[in-house]
């Protein structure tokens, strides 16, 4: 079976998904176990949501030297699904 020119397409929907948008908000809840920050964030038009309050997906390493309450800038990827923080500073 000939694939020519899917492989493109692919791609331009794997791109979609890891877009990376940037966001402001305060951090609500931080969850060391399960490597969570739940952030009241602004509008995100990027991606074409309202504000919220929702749980992003960190790594450890990012964690450091947050704490509830914290007024953060952000920029977060899609990924499956889920929002993984990609950079996070106070």
């Amino acid at each position: 079976m000939k694939m020519d020119g899917m492989e493109g397409m692919q791609m331009e929907q794997d791109s979609k998904q890891a877009q990376v948008a940037n966001a402001e908000g305060t951090i609500k809840a931080i969850d060391t176990t399960k490597h969570t920050l739940t952030i009241s964030h602004g509008a995100v038009p990027a991606v074409q949501w309202p504000p919220m309050t929702m749980a992003f997906s960190v790594t450890e390493d990012q964690l450091t030297g947050l704490t509830a309450g914290d007024r953060v800038t952000f920029s977060f990827r899609l990924e499956g699904g889920k929002a993984a923080i990609v950079s996070i500073k106070k």
